[in-house]
């Protein structure tokens, strides 16, 4: 079949997973990519540091308190949170209109969280600061996503309304 100027070229057609041409294009769509990196890897990092302490004794954080709510003692529940983070981030890479709602929720429990120490010990009130401008981020990546992201593709570029081929 010959190529005409309406048919797009298989290499049009063949999906990307991030699309060079529009990033340059669109500012927005640039933003997007980068902050669903971000939070990707981010937490999936940090949640696999939950099981090794490489980076911090993450036990330091947790409210002492939550061992009345959770089954387990600290590191059990560390180890519980360092799977959720590694579900979050495994979220946003593959679905990031749900996954950005779900790390902004999880930073704001962790904000929460942090402030419950500040208030109890008078520390990490910086780390608090810092995890709330992560949700505000986590909270730009769920509105981008909801123009960006297309559900249910593998290539979560913009929408193009291309001409069908054969029919």
């Amino acid at each position: 079949m010959a190529q005409t100027a309406d048919t797009p070229s298989p290499a049009a057609q063949r999906p990307t997973l991030i699309p060079r041409r529009e990033i340059v294009r669109d500012p927005g769509l640039a933003a997007f990519y980068l902050l669903r990196a971000g939070f990707v890897v981010a937490p999936i990092l940090f949640g696999i540091d939950k099981f090794f302490d490489w980076m911090v004794d993450w036990k330091q954080y947790l409210w002492s308190g939550f061992a009345d709510f959770f089954p387990g003692n600290a590191h059990q529940i560390m180890l519980g949170i360092g799977v959720v983070e590694i579900i979050a981030g495994l979220v946003v890479l593959f679905a990031p209109r749900v996954g950005g709602p779900l790390v902004a929720a999880w930073l704001g429990a962790i904000v929460t969280n942090l402030v419950i120490v500040g208030i109890a010990d008078d520390q990490y009130w910086d780390i608090a600061l810092r995890d709330f401008g992560l949700m505000i981020g986590a909270v730009a990546l769920s509105l981008l996503a909801w123009k960006y992201a297309r559900p249910g593709r593998s290539d979560e570029a913009p929408r193009r309304f291309a001409p069908r081929v054969g029919s």
